[in-house]
């Protein structure tokens, strides 16, 4: 089956997942030992898992995952992180705060996948059997939980 639009739809999010997941692992490291680390760690491995549920489905349509669009999310995360480094060189306030807001808006991106693969469903039968209203809620569990993080960040980084 060839779905082109849809494709590309499901492989752009798919490539926002590889820079989630490495923004996620760089946030860790940096908060190392803390208990913003445990919850960073927990969220990496919950994203994770919903790739992969993106990957299942994307391989039971058929849709080819693309290395370029992933390479470029991989390169486009590097080149944030280049940014936040000149604006905060100390790995401070700052740039866990613009790195949480990064991933919650991603968050966001992929709750609204869920709900426009949701609506498609019902006259694309291939888009059928995945629980759309499970990973739509666990999307808002997810935005909730980095939301919480990233204003406890603003009240550090934004008050200097």
């Amino acid at each position: 089956m060839t779905y082109p639009n849809l494709a590309t739809y499901l492989n752009d999010h798919l490539a926002g997942s590889v820079a989630a997941l490495e923004i996620l692992a760089h946030l860790e490291q940096a908060c190392a030992e803390t208990d913003l680390a445990t919850m960073l760690a927990t969220l990496r491995s919950d994203i994770s898992a919903d790739r992969a549920e993106l990957e299942a489905l994307m391989a039971r349509l058929g849709v080819t995952e693309s290395g370029p669009r992933k390479a470029a999310a991989w390169l486009g995360e590097k080149l944030g992180r280049l940014k936040l480094t000149l604006d905060d060189s100390s790995e401070g306030a700052l740039r866990l705060f613009e790195g949480l807001e990064a991933v919650s808006l991603g968050i966001e991106g992929k709750r609204g996948l869920w709900q426009a693969l949701a609506a498609v469903a019902s006259a694309q039968p291939a888009l059928r059997g995945v629980d759309y209203e499970r990973l739509i809620q666990r999307a808002e569990a997810q935005r909730r939980q980095v939301e919480a993080a990233w204003l406890n960040a603003a009240l550090v980084a934004l008050a200097d």
